[in-house]
């Protein structure tokens, strides 16, 4: 399988509370309101995450985010009022936080780190 574009839905009650969430989280409004249910951002040119009002399976997503730089990505959540809490650490794998969005749907944002050579 050859795939093109990725779009990644996380379903939520509450789509006022997640808007809210995932603008402070992204730090910008959707780029797209496809529907009065949906409302999605681009985060990268082929990648895209969006959010669907489904209150019956609201809090079940999980998705991995990958980011050149972690920390870089943690700070500038702070400063938008999202606490990335710990970051985990495999080393010569990743560095990872695990956010959990008002709906319970979780989201680990992690950044790929070189090979350890033995």
């Amino acid at each position: 399988m050859e795939a093109d574009h990725v779009f990644t839905g996380l379903p939520v009650a509450d789509l006022d509370a997640a808007l809210a969430w995932y603008e402070r989280l992204l730090g910008r409004a959707p780029d797209m309101a496809p529907n009065d249910d949906e409302r999605c951002w681009r985060l990268a040119e082929t990648a895209w995450i969006y959010v669907v009002r489904d209150a019956a399976r609201a809090g079940n997503g999980l998705v991995t985010i990958l980011v050149g730089d972690l920390a870089a990505f943690t700070a500038e959540t702070a400063t938008r009022g999202i606490d990335a809490g710990e970051v985990e650490q495999r080393p010569g794998l990743f560095r990872r936080c695990v956010l959990e969005d008002p709906a319970g749907n979780r989201l680990a944002v992690a950044e790929p780190l070189p090979a350890e050579r033995g």
